[in-house]
């Protein structure tokens, strides 16, 4: 595992003078990856396509709907049992149906916002994730590289230069994870 230093640029023939740059100074060409990076959500990493099957900070999601349409429910039978006499027994079926539709969308209104953290701590929501476009990636294994991976990805104008750990083999980030947070320099 080696120490990985990444710069996001927005065009390829940024990337291209990049790996060229890392070359003259001194970085193997099979130790360099550079690909292009999705918009979040749009990895396709599960079968069903996307990042995950459920998106962070949504955890509280399937309870709260089913929270809201009970509490809803009983509302609306209760209400639906005071006008028994003007609508028969089809009151307090209508109104808990009724009660638990309006009590399931109320829920919604108790979701976290983007940014919002989780109750108590700092949940994955409160962090922005990688921004889409290309990235250049060198492995830094020798004492001074980071400096020099460094150097060349400011001078050249990298909108953002990250740390990671991991593993490029043969010009490939192997066990680069887009759904990670980025660790940023720059």
């Amino acid at each position: 595992m080696s120490t990985i230093v990444a710069g996001h640029f927005q065009l390829q023939d940024q990337i291209a003078q990049a790996r060229a740059e890392l070359m003259e100074a001194g970085f193997p060409e099979d130790r360099i990856s550079s690909f292009f990076l999705n918009q979040p959500g749009q990895h396709d990493m599960i079968a069903i396509g996307g990042d995950r099957v459920q998106s962070p900070g949504a955890e509280e999601s399937p309870l709260g709907v089913v929270e809201g349409a009970a509490a809803g429910g009983a509302v609306g039978a209760a209400i639906g049992l005071s006008t028994i006499a003007a609508t028969g027994p089809i009151g307090p079926l209508v109104g808990g149906l009724v009660g638990a539709h309006v009590g399931s969308l109320y829920s919604f209104a108790k979701m976290k916002e983007a940014g919002e953290s989780e109750q108590g701590g700092h949940g994955e929501n409160a962090f922005e994730p990688r921004k889409p476009g290309m990235l250049v990636a060198v492995a830094a294994d020798q004492p001074g590289d980071e400096e020099k991976a460094l150097a060349v990805l400011h001078r050249l104008g990298s909108d953002h230069i990250e740390r990671a750990d991991g593993t490029i083999a043969n010009g490939d980030w192997t066990d680069f994870d887009p759904l990670s947070l980025p660790v940023l320099i720059h």
